[in-house]
Protein backbone atom coordinates (compact mmCIF):
# COMPACT_ATOMS: atom_id res chain seq x y z
CA UNK A 1 0.00 0.00 0.00
CA UNK A 2 1.04 3.37 -1.10
CA UNK A 3 -0.60 6.82 -1.01
CA UNK A 4 -1.48 9.59 1.71
CA UNK A 5 -4.44 9.30 4.26
CA UNK A 6 -5.96 12.51 6.21
CA UNK A 7 -6.53 11.72 9.61
CA UNK A 8 -10.16 13.06 10.98
CA UNK A 9 -11.24 14.34 13.94
CA UNK A 10 -10.90 12.21 17.17
CA UNK A 11 -14.27 10.47 18.16
CA UNK A 12 -13.56 10.12 21.64
CA UNK A 13 -12.65 13.66 21.71
CA UNK A 14 -15.62 14.77 19.82
CA UNK A 15 -18.14 13.24 21.85
CA UNK A 16 -17.80 15.16 25.34
CA UNK A 17 -16.94 17.53 23.45
CA UNK A 18 -20.45 17.59 22.02
CA UNK A 19 -21.96 16.67 25.38
CA UNK A 20 -20.36 19.61 27.18
CA UNK A 21 -22.74 22.42 24.98
CA UNK A 22 -25.32 21.15 27.37
CA UNK A 23 -23.31 23.64 29.97
CA UNK A 24 -24.25 26.33 28.48
CA UNK A 25 -26.95 28.26 27.07
CA UNK A 26 -24.79 30.16 24.73
CA UNK A 27 -24.26 28.60 21.25
CA UNK A 28 -21.56 26.22 20.74
CA UNK A 29 -19.62 25.51 16.87
CA UNK A 30 -17.42 22.54 16.81
CA UNK A 31 -15.39 22.10 13.33
CA UNK A 32 -13.00 18.55 12.57
CA UNK A 33 -15.94 16.51 13.41
CA UNK A 34 -15.54 12.88 11.91
CA UNK A 35 -18.63 11.52 9.71
CA UNK A 36 -18.99 8.22 11.96
CA UNK A 37 -22.33 6.16 13.59
CA UNK A 38 -21.06 7.48 17.13
CA UNK A 39 -21.53 11.03 15.82
CA UNK A 40 -24.87 10.34 14.50
CA UNK A 41 -26.03 8.91 17.49
CA UNK A 42 -24.48 11.69 20.08
CA UNK A 43 -26.47 14.58 17.80
CA UNK A 44 -30.00 11.99 17.73
CA UNK A 45 -29.33 12.10 21.67
CA UNK A 46 -28.73 15.66 22.12
CA UNK A 47 -31.65 16.70 19.76
CA UNK A 48 -33.68 14.29 22.06
CA UNK A 49 -33.06 16.33 24.95
CA UNK A 50 -33.98 19.45 22.89
CA UNK A 51 -30.38 21.26 21.78
CA UNK A 52 -30.57 22.23 18.21
CA UNK A 53 -28.32 21.44 15.94
CA UNK A 54 -27.19 23.45 12.70
CA UNK A 55 -24.61 21.72 9.70
CA UNK A 56 -22.13 23.97 8.52
CA UNK A 57 -20.57 21.89 6.37
CA UNK A 58 -17.00 21.39 6.15
CA UNK A 59 -13.85 23.60 7.03
CA UNK A 60 -9.74 22.75 6.80
CA UNK A 61 -8.07 22.05 9.47
CA UNK A 62 -4.23 21.14 10.19
CA UNK A 63 -4.05 19.59 6.32
CA UNK A 64 -7.57 17.81 6.31
CA UNK A 65 -11.50 18.48 6.46
CA UNK A 66 -13.80 17.55 9.37
CA UNK A 67 -17.40 19.05 9.36
CA UNK A 68 -18.91 21.95 11.43
CA UNK A 69 -21.71 21.86 13.89
CA UNK A 70 -23.15 24.50 15.69
CA UNK A 71 -24.80 23.58 19.16
CA UNK A 72 -27.53 25.56 20.91
CA UNK A 73 -29.03 24.45 24.35
CA UNK A 74 -30.47 27.45 25.49
CA UNK A 75 -33.58 25.55 24.61
CA UNK A 76 -33.05 22.37 26.80
CA UNK A 77 -36.01 21.40 28.63
CA UNK A 78 -35.88 17.28 28.64
CA UNK A 79 -33.23 15.49 31.34
CA UNK A 80 -33.76 12.07 30.09
CA UNK A 81 -31.86 10.27 28.12
CA UNK A 82 -33.88 7.41 26.75
CA UNK A 83 -32.76 3.32 26.36
CA UNK A 84 -33.25 3.68 22.52
CA UNK A 85 -30.14 6.29 22.16
CA UNK A 86 -28.01 5.29 24.61
CA UNK A 87 -28.18 1.47 24.37
CA UNK A 88 -26.38 2.02 21.26
CA UNK A 89 -23.08 3.69 22.52
CA UNK A 90 -21.41 3.48 25.69
CA UNK A 91 -20.13 6.82 25.53
CA UNK A 92 -23.65 8.26 26.04
CA UNK A 93 -23.41 8.06 29.46
CA UNK A 94 -21.35 11.52 29.10
CA UNK A 95 -24.65 13.95 29.20
CA UNK A 96 -25.09 13.33 32.84
CA UNK A 97 -22.82 15.36 34.46
CA UNK A 98 -23.54 18.37 32.44
CA UNK A 99 -27.09 18.12 32.96
CA UNK A 100 -27.61 17.43 36.45
CA UNK A 101 -24.88 20.65 36.63
CA UNK A 102 -26.85 23.19 34.94
CA UNK A 103 -30.52 22.09 34.93
CA UNK A 104 -30.57 20.38 38.23
CA UNK A 105 -31.70 16.98 37.22
CA UNK A 106 -30.79 14.00 34.65
CA UNK A 107 -32.40 10.59 34.31
CA UNK A 108 -29.60 8.58 31.96
CA UNK A 109 -30.12 4.91 30.96
CA UNK A 110 -27.75 2.61 31.62
CA UNK A 111 -24.63 2.39 28.93
CA UNK A 112 -24.62 0.42 25.67
CA UNK A 113 -22.32 -0.16 23.14
CA UNK A 114 -19.30 -2.93 22.68
CA UNK A 115 -19.36 -6.34 24.21
CA UNK A 116 -15.39 -5.75 25.74
CA UNK A 117 -16.48 -6.97 29.26
CA UNK A 118 -17.73 -5.02 32.27
CA UNK A 119 -17.17 -2.03 32.26
CA UNK A 120 -19.39 -0.16 35.17
CA UNK A 121 -19.81 3.21 35.99
CA UNK A 122 -19.68 3.77 39.57
CA UNK A 123 -16.96 5.70 39.16
CA UNK A 124 -19.21 8.34 37.43
CA UNK A 125 -21.92 8.49 40.01
CA UNK A 126 -19.66 8.16 43.08
CA UNK A 127 -17.79 11.42 41.33
CA UNK A 128 -20.98 13.34 41.08
CA UNK A 129 -22.40 12.45 44.46
CA UNK A 130 -18.95 13.86 45.72
CA UNK A 131 -20.33 16.59 44.15
CA UNK A 132 -23.57 16.92 45.89
CA UNK A 133 -25.96 14.91 43.74
CA UNK A 134 -28.41 12.70 44.92
CA UNK A 135 -28.26 9.14 42.35
CA UNK A 136 -30.80 6.80 42.12
CA UNK A 137 -30.85 3.63 40.51
CA UNK A 138 -34.14 2.64 39.01
CA UNK A 139 -35.76 0.45 35.77
CA UNK A 140 -31.87 0.47 34.16
CA UNK A 141 -31.77 4.31 34.26
CA UNK A 142 -29.56 6.64 36.23
CA UNK A 143 -31.30 9.45 38.08
CA UNK A 144 -29.30 12.62 39.25
CA UNK A 145 -30.49 15.11 40.89
CA UNK A 146 -29.15 18.94 42.44
CA UNK A 147 -32.02 21.15 42.58
CA UNK A 148 -30.08 23.77 44.37
CA UNK A 149 -26.18 22.77 42.46
CA UNK A 150 -23.62 21.25 42.95
CA UNK A 151 -20.48 21.87 45.43
CA UNK A 152 -17.10 21.86 44.54
CA UNK A 153 -15.27 18.51 46.31
CA UNK A 154 -12.45 16.29 46.88
CA UNK A 155 -12.49 13.58 44.31
CA UNK A 156 -10.35 10.76 44.44
CA UNK A 157 -10.66 8.07 42.00
CA UNK A 158 -9.17 4.71 42.82
CA UNK A 159 -8.27 3.45 39.20
CA UNK A 160 -8.18 6.13 36.41
CA UNK A 161 -11.41 6.14 33.76
CA UNK A 162 -11.55 8.58 31.13
CA UNK A 163 -15.59 8.74 31.15
CA UNK A 164 -15.87 9.37 34.77
CA UNK A 165 -13.32 11.91 34.81
CA UNK A 166 -14.55 13.66 31.91
CA UNK A 167 -18.26 13.81 33.59
CA UNK A 168 -16.71 15.24 37.13
CA UNK A 169 -14.52 17.54 35.25
CA UNK A 170 -17.78 19.25 33.09
CA UNK A 171 -20.00 19.04 36.13
CA UNK A 172 -17.23 20.72 38.31
CA UNK A 173 -17.28 23.68 35.88
CA UNK A 174 -20.96 24.64 37.10
CA UNK A 175 -20.30 23.91 41.35
CA UNK A 176 -20.03 26.50 43.73
CA UNK A 177 -16.61 26.56 44.94
CA UNK A 178 -13.07 24.68 43.64
CA UNK A 179 -13.25 20.93 42.76
CA UNK A 180 -9.77 18.61 42.24
CA UNK A 181 -9.53 15.30 40.48
CA UNK A 182 -7.36 12.95 41.77
CA UNK A 183 -5.85 10.31 39.84
CA UNK A 184 -7.79 11.89 36.77
CA UNK A 185 -7.40 10.45 33.18
CA UNK A 186 -4.75 12.19 31.30
CA UNK A 187 -5.01 11.48 27.67
CA UNK A 188 -5.32 13.87 24.54
CA UNK A 189 -8.85 14.07 24.97
CA UNK A 190 -9.02 14.59 28.16
CA UNK A 191 -6.54 17.97 27.42
CA UNK A 192 -8.71 18.63 24.74
CA UNK A 193 -12.00 18.46 26.49
CA UNK A 194 -10.44 20.85 29.22
CA UNK A 195 -8.98 23.02 27.19
CA UNK A 196 -12.53 23.44 25.09
CA UNK A 197 -13.84 24.51 28.60
CA UNK A 198 -11.40 26.96 29.19
CA UNK A 199 -12.81 28.83 26.22
CA UNK A 200 -16.17 28.79 27.12
CA UNK A 201 -14.95 30.59 30.24
CA UNK A 202 -14.08 27.55 32.55
CA UNK A 203 -10.96 27.26 34.99
CA UNK A 204 -9.32 24.48 34.90
CA UNK A 205 -5.76 23.94 35.12
CA UNK A 206 -3.32 20.48 35.43
CA UNK A 207 -4.43 19.67 32.53
CA UNK A 208 -1.62 16.47 30.93
CA UNK A 209 -1.65 15.84 34.29
CA UNK A 210 -3.25 13.67 37.15
CA UNK A 211 -4.60 15.84 38.99
CA UNK A 212 -7.08 18.85 37.89
CA UNK A 213 -8.20 21.67 39.66
CA UNK A 214 -11.21 23.15 38.59
CA UNK A 215 -12.52 26.78 40.27
CA UNK A 216 -16.46 26.45 39.60
CA UNK A 217 -18.30 29.13 37.56
CA UNK A 218 -21.72 30.56 37.90
CA UNK A 219 -22.45 29.80 33.78
CA UNK A 220 -20.31 29.37 30.74
CA UNK A 221 -19.58 30.87 27.52
CA UNK A 222 -20.09 30.52 24.01
CA UNK A 223 -16.83 28.85 21.67
CA UNK A 224 -15.35 27.91 18.63
CA UNK A 225 -13.35 24.70 18.85
CA UNK A 226 -11.78 22.37 16.45
CA UNK A 227 -11.35 18.77 17.69
CA UNK A 228 -8.09 17.14 17.75
CA UNK A 229 -6.83 14.66 15.33
CA UNK A 230 -7.08 10.64 16.39
CA UNK A 231 -4.26 8.82 17.10
CA UNK A 232 -6.08 5.77 17.04
CA UNK A 233 -7.46 6.17 13.49
CA UNK A 234 -3.57 7.32 12.46
CA UNK A 235 -2.30 4.37 14.46
CA UNK A 236 -4.53 1.84 12.79
CA UNK A 237 -3.48 3.33 9.42
CA UNK A 238 0.23 3.86 10.14
CA UNK A 239 -0.22 -0.49 10.93
CA UNK A 240 -1.74 -0.58 7.48
CA UNK A 241 1.46 0.77 5.86
CA UNK A 242 3.00 -1.90 8.23
CA UNK A 243 2.03 -4.70 7.59
CA UNK A 244 1.65 -4.45 3.92
CA UNK A 245 4.96 -3.36 3.74
CA UNK A 246 3.80 -0.22 2.02
CA UNK A 247 4.34 3.39 2.56
CA UNK A 248 1.86 5.58 3.59
CA UNK A 249 1.78 9.54 4.49
CA UNK A 250 -1.00 10.38 7.20
CA UNK A 251 -1.64 14.08 7.44
CA UNK A 252 -2.89 15.95 10.16
CA UNK A 253 -1.03 14.28 13.34
CA UNK A 254 2.62 14.38 15.04
CA UNK A 255 3.89 12.91 17.33
CA UNK A 256 3.47 13.77 20.43
CA UNK A 257 -0.44 12.96 20.32
CA UNK A 258 0.43 9.22 19.61
CA UNK A 259 2.29 9.05 22.64
CA UNK A 260 3.24 5.04 23.43
CA UNK A 261 2.10 3.78 19.50
CA UNK A 262 4.56 5.53 17.93
CA UNK A 263 7.42 4.01 20.22
CA UNK A 264 5.85 0.33 19.53
CA UNK A 265 5.65 1.23 15.90
CA UNK A 266 9.36 1.92 15.53
CA UNK A 267 10.44 -1.00 18.15
CA UNK A 268 8.16 -3.30 15.64
CA UNK A 269 10.76 -2.23 12.40
CA UNK A 270 8.52 0.36 11.12
CA UNK A 271 10.33 3.35 9.78
CA UNK A 272 8.52 6.53 10.69
CA UNK A 273 9.62 10.33 9.13
CA UNK A 274 8.27 13.70 9.72
CA UNK A 275 6.67 15.41 6.83
CA UNK A 276 5.19 19.27 5.53
CA UNK A 277 1.89 18.18 6.87
CA UNK A 278 2.21 15.10 8.86
CA UNK A 279 4.24 11.55 9.44
CA UNK A 280 5.36 9.34 6.80
CA UNK A 281 4.85 5.05 8.09
CA UNK A 282 6.93 2.58 5.64
CA UNK A 283 8.49 -0.82 6.54
CA UNK A 284 11.13 -2.88 4.09
CA UNK A 285 12.83 -5.52 6.47
CA UNK A 286 11.29 -7.62 8.97
CA UNK A 287 8.76 -6.81 11.28
CA UNK A 288 9.83 -7.13 14.73
CA UNK A 289 8.14 -9.18 18.09
CA UNK A 290 7.36 -7.16 20.53
CA UNK A 291 5.82 -7.51 24.11
CA UNK A 292 3.39 -5.17 24.69
CA UNK A 293 1.10 -4.30 28.14
CA UNK A 294 -1.86 -2.25 28.17
CA UNK A 295 -2.28 0.79 30.12
CA UNK A 296 -3.81 4.21 30.77
CA UNK A 297 -2.41 6.89 28.90
CA UNK A 298 0.89 7.77 27.90
CA UNK A 299 1.74 4.02 28.25
CA UNK A 300 0.05 1.65 25.27
CA UNK A 301 -3.58 2.25 24.67
CA UNK A 302 -6.09 -0.62 24.70
CA UNK A 303 -7.53 0.89 21.57
CA UNK A 304 -4.66 0.12 19.93
CA UNK A 305 -4.44 -3.70 21.37
CA UNK A 306 -5.96 -5.57 18.33
CA UNK A 307 -4.53 -3.81 15.46
CA UNK A 308 -0.86 -4.61 16.83
CA UNK A 309 -1.91 -7.99 17.54
CA UNK A 310 -2.66 -8.34 13.90
CA UNK A 311 0.77 -7.18 12.71
CA UNK A 312 2.61 -9.28 15.39
CA UNK A 313 1.01 -12.09 14.05
CA UNK A 314 3.47 -11.85 10.93
CA UNK A 315 6.55 -10.86 13.41
CA UNK A 316 9.55 -12.82 12.76
CA UNK A 317 9.75 -14.48 16.47
CA UNK A 318 7.07 -14.80 19.45
CA UNK A 319 5.20 -11.53 20.38
CA UNK A 320 3.14 -11.34 24.04
CA UNK A 321 0.65 -9.05 24.44
CA UNK A 322 -0.99 -8.21 27.64
CA UNK A 323 -4.77 -6.65 28.40
CA UNK A 324 -5.20 -4.65 31.43
CA UNK A 325 -7.82 -2.39 30.68
CA UNK A 326 -10.81 -4.50 29.43
CA UNK A 327 -11.92 -8.48 29.77
CA UNK A 328 -13.19 -9.91 26.91
CA UNK A 329 -10.81 -7.55 24.61
CA UNK A 330 -9.49 -11.14 23.07
CA UNK A 331 -12.58 -11.52 21.04
CA UNK A 332 -10.56 -11.04 17.72
CA UNK A 333 -8.09 -14.20 18.50
CA UNK A 334 -10.79 -16.86 17.56
CA UNK A 335 -10.92 -15.10 13.94
CA UNK A 336 -7.33 -14.07 13.17
CA UNK A 337 -6.96 -17.65 14.02
CA UNK A 338 -9.09 -18.95 11.42
CA UNK A 339 -6.89 -16.74 8.87
CA UNK A 340 -3.68 -18.46 10.18
CA UNK A 341 -2.96 -16.89 13.22
CA UNK A 342 -0.86 -19.18 15.84
CA UNK A 343 -2.14 -17.58 19.01
CA UNK A 344 -2.47 -18.75 22.56
CA UNK A 345 -4.47 -16.77 25.42
CA UNK A 346 -3.85 -17.74 28.94
CA UNK A 347 -5.83 -15.56 31.29
CA UNK A 348 -5.33 -11.85 30.40
CA UNK A 349 -2.08 -12.33 27.96
CA UNK A 350 -1.63 -13.54 24.52
CA UNK A 351 1.08 -15.12 23.25
CA UNK A 352 1.56 -14.71 19.49
CA UNK A 353 3.95 -16.76 17.01
CA UNK A 354 4.96 -15.32 13.98
CA UNK A 355 3.83 -17.09 10.94
CA UNK A 356 4.70 -16.06 7.01
CA UNK A 357 1.16 -15.19 6.31
CA UNK A 358 -2.20 -14.49 6.97
CA UNK A 359 -4.47 -17.02 4.76
CA UNK A 360 -7.80 -15.99 3.17
CA UNK A 361 -11.33 -16.89 5.62
CA UNK A 362 -14.91 -15.62 5.99
CA UNK A 363 -14.61 -13.92 9.32
CA UNK A 364 -17.08 -12.04 11.80
CA UNK A 365 -16.21 -8.53 13.50
CA UNK A 366 -17.20 -8.45 17.34
CA UNK A 367 -16.26 -4.85 18.54
CA UNK A 368 -14.58 -1.58 16.89
CA UNK A 369 -11.33 -2.53 17.19
CA UNK A 370 -11.27 -5.80 16.57
CA UNK A 371 -13.14 -4.95 13.42
CA UNK A 372 -10.07 -3.08 11.90
CA UNK A 373 -7.65 -5.62 13.10
CA UNK A 374 -9.50 -8.28 10.85
CA UNK A 375 -9.43 -5.29 8.20
CA UNK A 376 -5.49 -5.03 8.61
CA UNK A 377 -4.92 -8.73 8.58
CA UNK A 378 -6.98 -8.87 5.51
CA UNK A 379 -4.78 -6.63 3.59
CA UNK A 380 -1.69 -8.58 4.42
CA UNK A 381 -3.80 -12.20 3.31
CA UNK A 382 -3.13 -14.28 0.86
CA UNK A 383 -6.16 -14.40 -1.37
CA UNK A 384 -9.98 -12.78 -1.09
CA UNK A 385 -11.45 -12.19 2.73
CA UNK A 386 -15.25 -11.19 3.96
CA UNK A 387 -15.34 -9.63 7.19
CA UNK A 388 -18.55 -9.91 8.45
CA UNK A 389 -20.78 -7.07 10.72
CA UNK A 390 -18.79 -4.72 9.74
CA UNK A 391 -21.41 -2.30 11.19
CA UNK A 392 -18.80 -1.65 14.13
CA UNK A 393 -16.09 -0.10 11.85
CA UNK A 394 -18.62 2.88 11.03
CA UNK A 395 -18.63 3.77 14.72
CA UNK A 396 -15.37 4.70 14.68
CA UNK A 397 -13.44 5.01 10.99
CA UNK A 398 -14.76 7.39 8.38
CA UNK A 399 -14.57 6.25 5.14
CA UNK A 400 -12.05 3.56 5.34
CA UNK A 401 -13.01 1.65 2.49
CA UNK A 402 -11.89 4.92 0.64
CA UNK A 403 -9.14 6.07 2.53
CA UNK A 404 -7.31 2.28 2.25
CA UNK A 405 -8.67 2.24 -1.51
CA UNK A 406 -6.34 5.24 -2.59
CA UNK A 407 -3.59 3.71 -1.47
CA UNK A 408 -3.77 0.69 -3.30
CA UNK A 409 -6.37 -1.67 -1.08
CA UNK A 410 -8.78 -3.83 -3.02
CA UNK A 411 -11.69 -3.43 -0.97
CA UNK A 412 -15.15 -2.99 -1.05
CA UNK A 413 -19.19 -3.18 1.03
CA UNK A 414 -21.02 -5.84 -0.41
CA UNK A 415 -24.46 -6.64 1.31
CA UNK A 416 -25.84 -10.07 1.49
CA UNK A 417 -28.23 -11.03 -0.97
CA UNK A 418 -31.47 -12.99 1.39
CA UNK A 419 -31.90 -16.48 0.43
Amino acid sequence: MHGTIPVGGAKNAALPLMAACLLTDKKMTLSNLPHLMDITTMANLLVHLGVRLSLDGCSEFDGHTGRVIEFDASGVTNTTAPYELVSKMRASVVVLGPLVARLGHAKVSLPGGCAIGPRPINLHLQALEKLGAQITLEHGYIEAKAPKGLKGAEIHFPIVSVGATENAMMAATLAEGTTVIHNAACEPEITDLGQCLNTMGAEISGLDTRTLVIKGKPSLGSTNYAVIADRIEAGTYAIAASITGGDIELTGINESIMGATFEKLLASGTEISKTETGLRFRRKGDILPLDIETAPYPLFATDMQAQFMALLCLAKGTSHLTETIFENRFMHVPELMRMGAKIDVEGNTCTIYGIKAFKDAEVMATDLRASVSLVLAALAAKGETTINRVYHIDRGYESIEEKLGACGAKIGRVRALAT
